[in-house]
């Protein structure tokens, strides 16, 4: 089944202004829009996977004139060719976002496996990986992302993500700091936390992955345990248990000692009455500061 997108959609993904697309549309015939019952226009996946090609080649010189004459077959060969070239990452990023609505998994794991290659599994990750989340998360909020498509994507970036921190040999310092790393109960969007994880780990730190969907007596009594350095949490969502504000305030009172770090999309244009333990990160650039920081004291 193909999902449905509407013109803002497709300007939100592929970086194209929706007056352009339409007169794309109206004068090349490079999209074959619907109408609603409602007299909505609309489009389907394969109608964003060739505007998503088309953007990424018109975006690095090529014609659109030329381009609307080539069939799907040439133009999927000079994107593929974009693909094994270069470091230029929002082609990487466009590819994911193809493949994962294709459900082209040996596609996926190539352009991942070729990116590792070339800068990294952090820069994959930075440059590539988290963009291409924004975008999904672009497909999400316009309802137009099946469930299957995002469990599809999260388990190949999960198991990339498992086998390096299973790859990383344990060298904890007495400067090592400890973490305790959750999700609140009901959330289970846990790619960015276990990325954090292998951050971490990867800079010696003592590091307590709990996972998603934590309830908060499971972290208290944790906490009790371990007496962890930091707390860190993410919240996409009001937690199930308590406000966001009575959530981390409850750890940071039973905790004074610990530092309690918290980031997600309830902290955006929201205001917080907060413990002066508790520290809100906007945004993943901040998350790589601060683990840099922490980082650098424990050197």
């Amino acid at each position: 089944m193909s999902s449905i997108y509407s013109i803002k959609d497709l300007e939100r993904l592929s970086g194209i202004k929706a007056h352009t697309i339409r007169m794309w549309e109206q004068r090349y015939g490079v999209l074959k829009a619907v109408r609603t019952a409602t007299n909505i226009r609309c489009y389907d996946d394969e109608d964003l996977k060739h505007l998503m090609s088309l953007a990424l080649l018109n975006k690095r010189g090529h014609r659109i004139s030329n381009l609307a004459r080539l069939s799907a077959e040439e133009l999927a060969g000079m994107v593929q060719g974009l693909s094994e070239s270069g470091s230029d990452y929002d082609k990487q990023v466009e590819a994911l976002v193809i493949a994962t609505i294709d459900y082209d998994d040996a596609k996926f794991e190539k352009i991942l496996n070729t990116a590792i290659l070339q800068i990294g599994f952090e820069e994959t990750f930075k440059c590539i990986v988290f963009p291409f989340l924004e975008k999904i998360g672009v497909l999400w909020i316009s309802g137009t992302m099946m469930a299957a498509q995002e469990h599809f994507m999260t388990q190949l970036l999960r198991q990339k993500i498992l086998v390096a921190i299973d790859g990383h040999v344990r060298r904890e310092t007495p400067q090592s700091k400890k973490f305790l790393l959750f999700l609140p109960n009901g959330d289970w969007h846990e790619l960015t936390l276990l990325f954090l994880s292998y951050l971490l780990k990867s800079r010696n730190h003592q590091v307590t992955y709990l996972g998603a969907s934590v309830p908060l007596k499971e972290v208290l009594t944790v906490g009790e345990t371990l007496k962890p350095d930091f707390f860190y949490t993410i919240i996409t969502a009001v937690p199930t248990e308590y406000s966001v504000d009575d959530y981390l305030n409850t750890i940071a009172d039973k905790f004074p000692k610990s530092t309690v770090y918290a980031s997600g999309s309830q902290f955006i244009n929201t205001p917080h009455s907060l413990r002066d333990n508790v520290m809100v990160m906007h945004g993943m650039q901040k998350v790589l500061e601060k683990v840099e920081e922490l980082s650098a004291r424990a050197a």
